[in-house]
């Protein structure tokens, strides 16, 4: 199994990014799918969870901010990120069932 990572980057406070999860060697449509994020000197932390089924699961400091979505055709996850905050800051993971990561994309939000 194979999880592919991007859009991350740099972006001010208040602005958006999307990143994506292309996955591969594996029944995409079927596998609950997740975003996580690690902070320096932090633990990974859940940041939004999609099922098979389409149901979504947030973190309360993103509720309202970020949206998951996934594309099961395309075999791709996504994460829709708006009104960016410094504390955004991370690698964001994504994961396959919490069993299979990605490498990871950096989130950079300057104040």
């Amino acid at each position: 199994v194979q999880l592919q990572a991007s859009g991350g980057g740099l972006v001010q406070a208040g602005g958006s990014l999307r990143l994506s999860c292309k996955a591969s060697g594996t029944n995409f449509r079927i596998n609950d799918m997740g975003w996580y994020r690690q902070a320096p000197g932090k633990e990974r932390d859940m940041v939004a969870t999609i099922t098979s089924g389409g149901g979504t699961n947030y973190a309360d400091s993103v509720k309202g901010r970020f949206t998951i979505s996934r594309d099961n055709v395309r075999r791709t996850l996504f994460l829709q990120m708006n009104g960016l905050k410094p504390e955004d800051t991370a690698v964001y993971f994504c994961t396959s069932s919490m069993r299979y990561w990605g490498k990871g994309t950096q989130v950079t939000v300057s104040s």
